[in-house]
């Protein structure tokens, strides 16, 4: 489930002290926590995300524990550059940064069944690795032994 929102009129660097707050965790939390943020990127990040959860289904919405912000990538837009008049003349440039903000969520179930299935360690019976530890430690009180 992914969304993005383009040209956000706010500065990446700005945004992405609201990302920080929000990537790796659940979605009800993440939205809870958005809710009671005073930065100004709070407010379009909480849509992406919404956008996100009704990408996914009809039943995506009601069970908003089950999915966590897996990514969230704030990057820099086009910069709209103005100038302000300064003394004698001259001209100071002013740059606006635009962003671009998306996001991309994972269920938590399956993410955690794709991690077992690459862990060699989780597939091997554990009677097998306690066996391997006893193997282990005998060998080395033999090593001291000798």
């Amino acid at each position: 489930m992914k969304a993005s929102l383009k040209n956000y009129h706010q500065s990446p660097r700005k945004v992405r002290l609201v990302a920080d707050l929000v990537r790796g965790k659940r979605v009800d939390r993440a939205l809870s926590s958005l809710a009671f943020l005073t930065k100004s990127a709070a407010l379009p990040i909480k849509s992406v995300i919404e956008a996100a959860v009704s990408s996914a289904g009809s039943d995506a919405r009601q069970r908003l524990d089950h999915y966590f912000v897996k990514e969230i990538r704030v990057d820099e837009g086009v910069t709209l550059k103005r100038h302000m008049p300064r003394a004698r003349g001259s001209a100071f440039p002013i740059r606006k940064r635009l962003s671009h903000i998306s996001i991309s969520l994972a269920d938590n179930n399956r993410e955690q069944i794709l991690r077992q299935a690459q862990d060699p360690e989780f597939n091997r019976g554990t009677n097998n690795n306690l066996q391997q530890v006893e193997s282990e430690e005998n060998k080395e009180v033999d090593s001291i032994r000798r």
